[in-house]
């Protein structure tokens, strides 16, 4: 086998590999190409030297045709040392995620945009490798260039190419976030019948803030600043698009900036928007009526109207199943508060449907999550120092009063002024499996809003992936294009994830995927051969997914370097 290089009418030369043989019968030299390549100057974007490259490889899968008739021979000198500068054990897993990374053809968007750019690096070869480090060993930047020989990769960039780069990245970040979409949806398919939204926020190791990175509202309780990212996804779990803003934005007031770009860019119809409470503001209700958009929300029970109290905790109209598990609704006209055109606000009258629901298994989480919190409550007391309560969540349980209620006399001890609030126990407990949703969609059944407003755990469930598996926090770069380039590696890794996931039927968590594809490595033997050493179903799975065998024991290089490029494919 070797290197073909044609050239095109165009002037381009178009590389492959052919196999050369004698035709049966007239003994006749033929060719039969093995594996197209692509165009040379489009190789040379991934590719130090390409000729070289695949010359190697070709020579490299003559050899694996003669040795696959041949037993393996190994032999070893028990005086070999291992030499520091050389890694003996590389990763091969990060091959699942490069499947999913070149269907989403996140390759050919950066190569297409590096056309017209004067710089000698790949920008394809840094964002992959950024993403599967992301994915398969989150660390910093520097870290994850360092630990680029654990990957069977064959990219050549230097780590001050990575900080430009990121540059790059946020630059082409929209441009590549409504490809990625656009290939999802055509690829895989997009359904939009509802999208989720939720904000979360993202710590920094500063103490001071600056124009972006401002102390706020931390979802981890924390004092450093933070930068707060909207995300919203679709009905299958797979994230849409994202934004960032700065650490003390108000939540509700992110889902119309993030709904704007998604009319103006995307192109959708209309959409449901999912959200919980936080969410539920006039604004944004407002907003989706004028933008002919729905909207199913969460209401606080505790904090609405005594109208809507009352009609939640009256049994009247409830259908209740054998479990305990009861449900009605009504549609009603509501007003809400909007800013009019001179900043005023006033009251607009709407018609909502309002659905009432208690769940026992709500019911018996929240007396648990209570009772923890008023055990915490008591324990903040009894180490109260100078009377004075430190501000932890279980504070909202404690009262203070300088007198006794039975005596009237004056407390003589600073710990006698505080106790636990009974009162305000025992009227949080009336609401307790209690929730209510409000729609504008009156025709929708019951269950069918139920469901739709369940389904908002995936978002939530998204958020924690990306901090535990991806731990995306805390961000040390300061350079905003930075932390935006940075935040886009981590949607990209989150998207690749969730595909696998969706792929393999959602049998597997994030972790396990992740596990599994850490633990799919080759260990040098000797002549050009790995040995791999770990297989089981979920290895299967994933092999039968990307089209990768992952059961051959022994490999040589240029099998490897075949499945990689096969991956590209």
């Amino acid at each position: 086998m070797f290197l073909k290089k044609d050239k095109r009418p165009n002037g381009r030369i178009y590389l492959s590999i052919v196999e050369g043989y004698r035709e049966p019968g007239t003994g006749k030299t033929k060719q039969r190409k093995v594996k197209s390549l692509g165009f040379l100057d489009d190789l040379q974007k991934e590719y130090e030297d390409p000729i070289s490259f695949f010359s190697d490889l070709a020579k490299e899968m003559t050899e694996e045709a003669k040795e696959n008739t041949l037993p393996l021979d190994f032999s070893f000198s028990r005086n070999e040392t291992i030499d520091t500068s050389s890694v003996l054990r590389k990763n091969l897993g990060f091959s699942i995620l490069s499947h999913f990374y070149h269907k989403l053809e996140i390759n050919k968007f950066f190569i297409n945009r590096q056309r017209n750019l004067d710089i000698q690096y790949s920008l394809n070869n840094i964002f992959q490798m950024l993403v599967y480090s992301r994915v398969l060993l989150p660390s910093s930047k520097k870290a994850s260039f360092e630990n680029m020989d654990n990957y069977f990769l064959d990219f050549n960039f230097h780590i001050n190419h990575i900080y430009r780069a990121l540059d790059y990245f946020n630059f082409y970040k929209d441009d590549l976030l409504l490809h990625i979409h656009e290939t999802v949806r055509m690829t895989y398919g997009r359904d939009t019948s509802n999208v989720y939204y939720d904000v979360t926020n993202y710590y920094f190791e500063i103490k001071e803030p600056d124009d972006f990175r401002k102390k706020g509202v931390s979802k981890e309780h924390r004092t450093t600043p933070i930068v707060q990212m909207g995300l919203l996804m679709d009905n299958s779990g797979l994230p849409i698009t994202y934004k960032l803003f700065e650490g003390n934005t108000n939540d509700s007031t992110t889902l119309m900036p993030v709904l704007n770009e998604l009319k103006d860019n995307y192109n959708f119809g209309r959409v449901i928007v999912v959200a919980d409470k936080g969410m539920n503001t006039g604004e944004n209700i407002a907003y989706n009526i004028i933008h002919k958009n729905g909207y199913i929300y969460s209401q606080s029970v505790r904090g609405a109207s005594a109208e809507l109290k009352n009609y939640v905790l009256s049994d009247e109209g409830y259908e209740e199943s054998s479990d305990g598990f009861k449900i009605k609704s009504r549609i009603v006209t509501t007003k809400i508060w909007v800013e009019n055109t001179k900043g005023k606000k006033v009251q607009v009258e709407v018609e909502q449907k309002q659905v009432a629901f208690y769940s026992p298994d709500y019911d018996k989480r929240a007396k648990y999550e209570r009772e923890k919190a008023v055990e915490k409550a008591r324990k903040l007391i009894e180490h109260s120092k100078n009377g004075k309560i430190p501000p932890k969540g279980a504070q909202k349980y404690i009262a203070s009063n300088a007198f006794n209620k039975e005596t009237g006399e004056i407390h003589t001890e600073l710990s006698e002024y505080h106790f636990v609030d009974a009162d305000k126990i025992s009227e949080e407990e009336k609401y307790d499996g209690y929730y209510v949703i409000v729609t504008s969609e009156l025709k929708m059944p019951n269950h069918e809003i139920l469901d739709a407003y369940r389904n908002l755990w995936k978002i939530e469930e998204t958020f924690k992936v990306t901090k535990s598996e991806l731990k995306t926090r805390p961000v040390y770069l300061s350079k905003r294009e930075h932390i935006e380039a940075h935040f886009l590696t981590c949607f990209v890794s989150l998207l690749l994830l969730r595909l696998l996931q969706i792929n393999t039927n959602q049998n597997y968590t994030t972790k396990t995927l992740v596990n599994t594809m850490n633990n799919i490595t080759g260990t040098y033997v000797d002549k050009n051969y790995y040995m791999f050493d770990y297989f089981n179903e979920i290895v299967e799975d994933l092999g039968k997914i990307t089209d990768i065998d992952f059961s051959k024991r022994f490999m040589t290089l240029g099998e490897i370097k075949k499945i990689i490029s096969h991956t590209k494919n």
